[in-house]
């Protein structure tokens, strides 16, 4: 049961249910500076010819599209910026299904250089390893496992901006990758069945930025690469063999070691596991600075009837000292997942580290509310209010999914009691279905990505069919069309968009285009042929989106 009621509403409705576009909000220095988050919202002293400019926006959305191409709304382009297989420095290459981007400038004062984190959440075998589990005579490989381990976790590479375009700076000294080979240390005071070390992260989804410049990187579906410990109603542990990628038979690597949030520091490589943030499938994890310097963590676990969660910290800047906190979004409080004040929690676990592992267990012990696979998290910079991408739960009947709205206590992030309604639902009322990753630009229009599966999309008699491909979304603040949600971008076939992120200055979009051609069972005759190379394989690819309409929609607070 969720504790809000789904409704469609009208376009005056949901404009005043979206929040006045006030530039009163006070947002903290740290979100100042998140490409995913917007900027203070002030006006500035514009030249008459940059306020005619502005004020010639015309958002012209674009029909669903099963085209096998990534189309975009009038006033858009986009370059790719770097491709699978890509050499990033003398040794490494630029690894499969890009998913969450992130750009950090080497000096603030030059916001056109910096490093850009991607993330590499998993692999389709008939690529990257000619491993084809269709096929029931062939037998998979140690080698085979070895390159698919290496194509997954993340990279790091410098870009510029040259010529007006970005471009990978081939063999900076900065340029490296993160894989499932990297030792990567836990966080923590207690090891992890046994261990104070996890080799390598996977599965990474979404993720996030701290306030001291590093990247968070979220290990999403990390079952299927090396299964999980399962319990019985006696608390006895088995070990539930990996869904899909059999690396558990070659690397007696615990699940306990995987699906933690990442640290990644972006000039050193170095990493650490968060494991205070708790264990599940993290989609991402959302900071925001409190005014004494401690902070609140945002993540959901994006599985069907999972649970959305918060982190409070008790010492500055710690992602480590804290309490981690589950949502019932019936009563609209936030529980504590803490051994030492929760009975309940007592009775089944041994100590908090237990909790930390398995904090799924713990959160429905306690009367967490399930979800319907809460995906991305953002705090929504002109009113304060905290969305998240409710993507589908095909079980219960919900098909298009849905995005939550979560207003804090007297807007306090470290309150421990809120309200929850629906910010928006999926479905042929607002023409969107499966809402996946959200970003806010520089002023304050939601983006958002769609994740309809590559085997559900474009089937005639399923409830997708209206949709077509994957797309990408806005819904302006400003304007003749604020409240609306208007398509400028279609996906390849088979592939969704992921990773938004907006450059420091507004004029590009970074989007991951993930996993296109992935119904593929020949590579004879794949499913896509984007990007298009010479090779005539689809590869997932990061692209920069830009054109006047973004550098617009970037500016259109300005006018206000």
């Amino acid at each position: 049961m969720e504790a809000f009621t789904k409704r469609t509403y009208s376009r005056k409705e949901f404009l005043s249910f979206l929040g006045k576009a006030s530039m009163a909000v006070v947002i903290p220095p740290f979100l100042n500076r998140c490409g995913n988050t917007a900027t203070v919202l002030t006006p500035e002293v514009l030249s008459s010819e940059v306020i005619n400019f502005l004020k010639g926006i015309k958002l012209k959305e674009i029909a669903a599209s099963d085209k096998d191409d990534l189309l975009l709304s009038e006033g858009m382009d986009y370059y790719p910026v770097i491709k699978w297989g890509t050499s990033i420095n003398d040794v490494d290459r630029f690894g499969f299904n890009c998913d969450f981007t992130c750009f950090i400038p080497l000096d603030e004062a030059n916001p056109e250089d910096g490093l850009l984190w991607v993330n590499h959440e998993y692999i389709d075998s008939l690529f990257v390893s000619n491993y084809n589990y269709r096929d029931p005579a062939q037998i998979r490989t140690k080698v085979q496992v070895d390159s698919e381990m290496y194509n997954v976790g993340g990279s790091i590479v410098r870009i510029r901006k040259e010529d007006g375009q970005w471009k990978l700076v081939e063999n900076d000294p900065y340029n490296r990758r993160i894989t499932a080979k990297t030792p990567i240390p836990f966080n923590w005071d207690v090891a992890i069945k046994g261990s104070s070390m996890a080799i390598g992260t996977l599965g990474n989804c979404s993720g996030g930025i701290t306030p001291w410049n590093t990247f968070l990187t979220c290990e999403e579906n990390y079952d299927g690469f090396y299964g999980e410990t399962i319990y019985d109603e006696n608390n006895v542990a088995s070990k539930m063999p990996s869904k899909y990628y059999g690396w558990d038979s070659f690397y007696d690597y615990p699940p306990e070691h995987y699906g933690w949030v990442v640290e990644i520091d972006p000039k050193t490589g170095s990493a650490q596991k968060h494991v205070a943030l708790g264990r599940f499938a993290h989609e991402c994890c959302t900071l925001y600075q409190l005014d004494d310097n401690r902070i609140v963590a945002y993540t959901g676990d994006d599985r069907n009837d999972e649970h959305m969660y918060k982190f409070v910290s008790s010492k500055p800047n710690s992602l480590k000292e804290g309490t981690l906190y589950v949502a019932d979004t019936i009563q609209g409080k936030w529980l504590a997942l803490d051994w030492e004040r929760q009975p309940l929690l007592q009775k089944r676990f041994k100590d908090q580290t237990e909790v930390m592992i398995r904090a799924r267990e713990a959160a429905a012990i306690l009367g967490a509310t399930p979800l319907n696979r809460p995906e991305d998290i953002e705090i929504d910079p002109i009113t304060g209010h905290v969305l998240v991408s409710l993507t589908n739960n095909k079980y219960k009947g919900d098909y298009h999914g849905s995005i939550l709205k979560i207003e804090e206590k007297n807007g306090a992030y470290d309150a421990l009691k809120f309200t929850a309604s629906t910010y928006l639902a999926g479905g042929e009322a607002h023409g969107f279905s499966c809402p996946d990753n959200l970003a806010f630009d520089l002023a304050g229009n939601l983006w958002m990505t769609t994740d309809m599966s590559g085997s559900a999309m474009n089937q005639p008699s399923g409830p997708y069919m209206p949709y077509k491909n994957n797309s990408l979304f806005v819904i302006p603040r400003f304007g003749d069309d604020a409240g609306k949600v208007i398509r400028v971008a279609t996906a390849p076939r088979d592939a969704e968009f992921t990773g938004p992120w907006f450059a420091p200055d507004g004029k590009t979009l970074f989007l991951s285009v993930q996993h296109p051609g992935e119904q593929t069972s020949d590579l004879q005759h794949p499913t896509s042929l984007w990007p298009f190379d010479d090779d005539q394989i689809p590869k997932p690819t990061v692209v920069a989106i830009h054109g006047d309409l973004i550098y617009k929609m970037n500016n259109l607070h300005r006018l206000q």
